[in-house]
């Protein structure tokens, strides 16, 4: 695949920010994010729009999401903030000359560091933009954003915007997305915590590093897999537990862990529906923390799918509104000290075994991200792989499909692949259990 950048151009917002010298801090829960740019890749099959319909409609939805185009910078009390000073986004075109695949995908295209922006640390623009031309038409966008700027409900919104006004470029009737990152992180009169923060969202974890190298590896789960799976539980269950139940059980088996292991699910929670007063689905920042449901080899793998999904289930119901305003506390209590926390997150190269971590898309519509030629025909993040690291998200190919992108160590890869599809269920009753996890 020969690429040429035709292009490289600092695109600002088509109306600036009233304030060029606003100063937003990062909120406790930025500072639990990846302090990087996260890649991802979006591809769109022949018709597309043009790059200058692109780079429009993209300067058009800038002047609704400032941040986008702002800078980090710190303020004068040496707190990291994003500068609102309408600085711009890199956009980069580049010219491919080959046909765009049909089937392109994370483990089975190689160069895919081609087809986005550098990630490497230094990069000043806190979100870039990489428009690759194929022969045929078609259309891959790479986009990559710092973590700071939000996380992947946020993310999404913008996507979903940056469509919208593209397709239909006469209308401005542009939802205004909520912005006021300090308001979501107001402490209560007293602040107090409640839960060990400092040693749960910002605890350093040491992980194997000397396992054989992970590669990615991209699962489809069908409408019908999936309908299956949900029969396996008696009063239902949703698509994310069931599957999640079913991967964490497959994985185990896959990775030839100890019976008497325990094995832990690092599960991402958007807490905006789950503090009260809720804060809107729109929001554009960082709202993120993390369940944890934790069990032994042997139980994972002898209890019933129904017994699994409760497990998982009482660990993402502790991250509840008690939990988060603890956490907000925690962050208002550190500023107060001048305390500085780090930001801990796995490196590449890393094994997270006998553990897993899991992100969701499911929540997304990725049929908003129809530019005025239809939905993508693919969509995920290439990252460099972490083994033991899971993403689901919803099939473009099949309504109601999933497709799961995870990283496993090559030499349990074809273990895996062998399993993956095969529905096992426990003989254990369906008898009610505990929720065993670490935060507790």
């Amino acid at each position: 695949m020969a690429t040429e950048i035709t292009c490289t151009s600092l695109l600002k917002p088509a109306t600036s920010f009233q304030s060029s010298d606003t100063l937003i801090p990062l909120t406790i829960f930025d500072r639990t994010a990846f302090p990087g740019h996260v890649p991802n890749i979006i591809v769109f099959q022949s018709p597309t729009p043009s790059n200058k319909q692109l780079k429009h409609g993209l300067s058009q939805v800038l002047s609704h999401f400032p941040h986008a185009a702002g800078r980090l910078t710190f303020d004068s009390k040496q707190q990291l903030c994003i500068a609102l000073n309408n600085a711009g986004i890199r956009v980069i075109e580049v010219r491919v000359s080959s046909t765009l695949c049909k089937n392109i995908s994370l483990e089975g295209t190689k160069n895919l560091k081609e087809l986005y922006p550098s990630t490497d640390e230094g990069i000043e623009e806190l979100m870039q933009v990489q428009l690759n031309r194929y022969m045929c038409g078609g259309l891959v966008i790479g986009l990559t954003c710092h973590h700071f700027l939000g996380d992947g409900q946020s993310i999404s919104n913008f996507c979903s915007a940056w469509a919208q006004t593209v397709r239909t470029p006469g209308m401005h009737a542009l939802a205004t997305p909520f912005l006021d990152r300090g308001a979501i992180v107001v402490p209560r009169k007293i602040p107090m915590t409640s839960f060990d923060h400092a040693n749960i969202e910002f605890k350093k974890v040491e992980f194997d590093s000397h396992r054989n190298k992970a590669q990615n590896l991209t699962v489809h789960f069908s409408v019908d897999f999936i309908s299956d799976l949900k029969a396996l539980v008696p009063g239902g269950c949703t698509k994310f537990e069931c599957l999640l139940s079913h991967l964490w059980k497959k994985i185990t088996v896959a990775r030839g862990l100890k019976e008497t292991d325990f094995t832990e699910i690092r599960i991402a929670i958007n807490c905006r529906g789950r503090v009260k007063p809720a804060v809107p689905l729109n929001f554009f920042g960082n709202m993120v923390l993390w369940a944890y449901p934790r069990l032994c080899v042997k139980d994972l793998l002898t209890l019933s799918y129904a017994q699994v999904v409760i497990v998982i289930r009482k660990a993402v119901a502790q991250v509840d509104d008690t939990y988060i305003k603890s956490f907000i506390d925690f962050g208002a209590i550190a500023s107060e000290k001048g305390e500085q926390l780090s930001t801990t997150y796995v490196a590449t190269g890393t094994s997270l075994s006998p553990h897993l971590e899991i992100n969701s898309w499911l929540g997304f519509r990725f049929s908003d991200l129809d530019f005025g030629f239809g939905q993508p025909s693919a969509f995920f993040q290439p990252n460099e792989p972490i083994e033991g690291t899971i993403e689901f998200s919803p099939s473009c190919k099949e309504r109601g499909g999933v497709d799961v992108f995870l990283a496993l160590s090559e030499d349990r890869i074809d273990v895996f692949r062998q399993i993956c599809y095969s529905i096992e269920e426990s003989a254990v009753g369906c008898k009610q259990i505990g929720c065993p996890t670490s935060r507790m």
